[in-house]
This record gives C-alpha cells, structure tokens and sequence, in this order.
C-alpha cells in the first residue's frame, strides 16, 4: 500500500515537472521549425520510441474492435485536433493567456465526470480546491492578459475547445481504457497523430522556413521521449489508480513550473505575485486532497 502510494506520488510529480518544462523546449523548437511540423516530428519519434519500448518489455499490441475503436479516436482527440488547436492558437495569443485558458480543464473533467461517469463521486472540498488553484493561475499571469478580442478571439476559443477535447478524452480513457496497457495504448495513437500533423505541415506550412538544426532535433527529440512517452504513459497509468479531478489538477502546477523555468535559464521575472498565485495553487491542490489526506494519516496511525 506505501509502495504504490510512492509511485502514485512519483508519477504525479513526474507528469506535473516534465509538462512544465515542455514550454520552455517548444519556444526553442518554434524558433527554427513551423508548430505543425514540430509536433508531427514529435508523435511519430515517440511512436517509434514506444514501438521499441513495447517490444523489449514484450508488450503486444491489443487489435480487439474496442481497443482499436480507441485507438483511433485517440489518434484524433487526445493528440492531433487538441494539439493542433494549441500549436495554432499560440501564433495569436500569449504563453500566459494560453495557460490560464487551457487551465480550465479541471472544471470540464468535473462536469464531463458527472454525466458519464457519476459514481465517481466529487466532493465539495475539490470543487472548491479547483476554484482556488484556478484564481492562483490567474494572479500569476494577470500582467499577461493584455489582448485584443477582435484579433485573438478565435485563438482563445481554439484553447478552450482543446481543453474540452482533453479533458472528454480523459473521461472516456477512465471509462473505457482500463484493460489496456498505459504503453501500447499511445503507439497507434501517436503514429496516426504524426502521420496526420505532418502531412498536414507539408500541405499547409512553408517547409522552406523549416531549420533542421541542434535546437530544432533536441526539442524535438526531449518533446517526444519526455514530453510525450514519458508522460502519458505515466498519465494513463495514474487515470487507473486516481481519482480524474485530482489528477487533472496537474495542469495547475505545469504553468508555476514554466514560470520557474523562465526565471532559471531564461531570466524572465518571478516576482511576489508569482509567488503568491503559486501559493493558492498548492493550497487548493491541498483542498482537493485533504480527504485523501486524512484517510491515509488514519490508515497510517491506525498500522502503527
């Protein structure tokens, strides 16, 4: 039971870190690569990666109609029409504005959670830790919520429908993808993603624009081994053992470790508002938990 509360808490913190980061490395990606190339490159390497995985943990792929019914609309909502959505709408709209748009997913995991799945109970305090951890995302990016309506709008309501799509797709893998293994579910996912986004780049991008160059492999290469395989193979493991609310909470700490990864290498301010947004994360991360804390300080008292 500790056992598999350490790797639930190691997984949690591994998705929340990585994804932080992943801003950092796609900014520098963007800078010699178009969006819809970049994040083709990135789904078919990490297919390839977990086609490797897969064959030296002797991992066979699942070919029964559900599993490939999901697979498929896997393909197109968990990764191309999403992430298409976001690589677009980030060429109009700030990094800030974006995360506290996408940061809106908890509350349609909550809303999907209720309809499709409603003995998945949710309980006051969480609803009330997303609300908090919600205006703590917003204080940390408040000085970057300058825009225009009439030339972002479609670019915000692009990064919402993503967040939907998202979190749809994080109810209907709880609901459906329980028999399948967390590794083989993402390989014909992320081909079929690669295949259709880079396709797509040499259709509608300029490939003379594309720079193949060091930044350009290594974010590439980091997107899709950590930002992807990595990652979602650990976010689909954790879907099977945690309750979907908490879990979507990680998109409350992506964007305070971006903004702490800014301050690091690039030298982009952290100032008290930042810590203070950063605080009212935690503390409603912390309400969303406190029964689950409770609960494991009982068990623990009570073993001892």
């Amino acid at each position: 039971m500790e056992s598999e509360r350490l790797k639930i808490a190691s997984g949690y913190t591994l998705i929340c870190l990585i994804w932080g980061s992943t801003w950092l490395v796609i900014r520098i990606g963007l800078e010699s690569l178009t969006p819809v190339i970049s994040g083709g490159l990135r789904f078919i390497l990490a297919s390839f990666f977990v086609f490797v995985l897969m064959k030296f943990k002797k991992i066979k792929l699942q070919t029964d109609k559900p599993s490939v019914k999901l697979y498929l609309i896997m393909a197109l909502f968990a990764f191309t029409i999403p992430f298409g959505l976001v690589y677009w709408a980030e060429q109009f709209i700030p990094s800030g504005l974006t995360s506290i748009l996408f940061a809106v997913f908890p509350f349609y995991v909550i809303l999907f959670s209720r309809i499709a799945i409603p003995e998945n109970k949710i309980s006051a305090l969480q609803i009330v830790g997303v609300v908090v951890g919600f205006i703590g995302i917003i204080i940390i990016f408040a000085e970057d919520l300058k825009f225009d309506l009439s030339n972002n709008v479609l670019g915000m309501i692009a990064v919402l429908i993503s967040s939907g799509i998202q979190a749809g797709m994080a109810i209907t893998i709880k609901k459906y993808g329980g028999h399948l293994n967390p590794l083989s579910m993402n390989f014909i996912p992320l081909l079929f993603a690669g295949i259709i986004m880079s396709v797509s780049a040499l259709i509608f991008e300029n490939s003379n624009t594309w720079v193949f160059d060091y930044s350009a492999i290594g974010s590439v290469f980091y997107l899709a081994l950590f930002g992807t395989v990595a990652t979602f193979t650990t976010y689909y493991w954790l879907l099977k053992r945690m309750n979907v609310v908490i879990l979507s909470l990680s998109t409350f700490i992506t964007p305070i470790v971006a903004v702490f990864l800014g301050w690091l290498i690039l030298d982009e301010k952290f100032s008290l508002q930042d810590l203070i947004g950063s605080g009212l994360v935690l503390i409603g991360i912390l309400f969303a938990n406190f029964k689950g804390i409770i609960n494991y300080y009982k068990l623990k008292n009570t073993i001892i």
